[in-house]
Parts: C-alpha cells; structure tokens; sequence
C-alpha cells in the first residue's frame, strides 16, 4: 500500500498518527509528508536512536534494554506505548532493528521489530512483529518503513475487532 493509501486510510478512519522511529531514522515520517495534506493525519514523530533518548523521551525501561536488547519487539512495544502517552495520536508506528550490515549480539543485520498501537473508545492496543530485510541500509531502511504503513490497516482492523496480540 502506498504512503498515498495510507494517508487517505489515515484520514477515512479519523486516525492521528505519531512515529517513534530507531533504525528507520524518521523514514515513515518523511515518506508521509511527501504526501499533500498530509497534516491532516500526522502529529509528530521521534527519531530515537540511542538507548537513553529511547528512555528520556519515551519511557522506554532499561531493564527491558538489558533483558530483551534493543532489536526486540519488546522494546518496539514500550517506544509504542511511550508515544502514545506523549502525544495527542491516537495511532502510532514505532521501529527498532539494525539496518546496517552487521549482525549485532547474534541478532541477524536486515532484523527489524515493529509496534503498531491504538487507542480507541478508551482502550489500547498494540501489535508487534519481527521481519528481516536485505540489501544496503537505504534499501533496508526503505523496505522496513514501507512494510510498517502496509501493515497498519490490517491492525487497525484487528484492534477494532477487539484483538490484541
């Protein structure tokens, strides 16, 4: 689905999106705002690469860092929870993973964890995967952002079902 799509899905669902980006370095974001009236449907977006910028501005807990590392959907669902709690969004894609070209503490290079969390009617929801991609770290950081806004219907759509995983 393009950013296109997704503004106007954005829009259709009156959904305010915020990001909490790492390896994707702010690519949803940019990819959105290239997007006319793009406005309409997004509030902001962190980019936190470091462990503590995750901590300082989203709440992200070191103990799930040292526990978990920071390539984990566990850390992608606190980076999620945090933005929410943030901002005024009632939708948000956090990511976390390496897109460089080395593997890192046995954690394949291309891994990449996702978090997509709503809120709705007074209730959260947050979904979260894992995915590898491959190629050069523009393609990987490219590949990475566009599968997460691909994904966010599907889970808009489960978290409006009642589901939450």
């Amino acid at each position: 689905m393009s950013p296109e799509k997704i503004v106007t899905y954005l829009k259709d669902h009156d959904l305010y999106l915020t990001t909490a980006e790492s390896c994707t370095a702010g690519r949803i974001v940019a990819m959105l705002a290239e997007v006319p009236q793009c406005g309409e449907i997004l509030e902001s977006g962190y980019v936190v690469y470091s462990p503590h910028a995750k901590q300082r501005l989203l709440g992200v807990s070191m103990h799930t860092v040292e526990q978990f590392n920071l390539t984990s959907v566990e850390v992608a669902r606190e980076m999620a929870v945090g933005a929410l709690r943030d901002s005024p969004a009632n939708v948000v894609i956090a990511t976390t993973g390496l897109c460089g070209g080395e593997d890192v503490d046995g954690i394949p290079a291309g891994t990449v964890c996702f978090a997509w969390g709503f809120l709705h009617g007074g209730r959260q929801a947050v979904f979260t995967r894992r995915r590898r991609f491959f190629g050069d770290r523009h393609a990987l950081q490219t590949q990475a952002a566009l599968y997460a806004l691909e994904q966010l219907p599907a889970f808009h759509r489960r978290m409006l079902a009642g589901e939450s995983a």
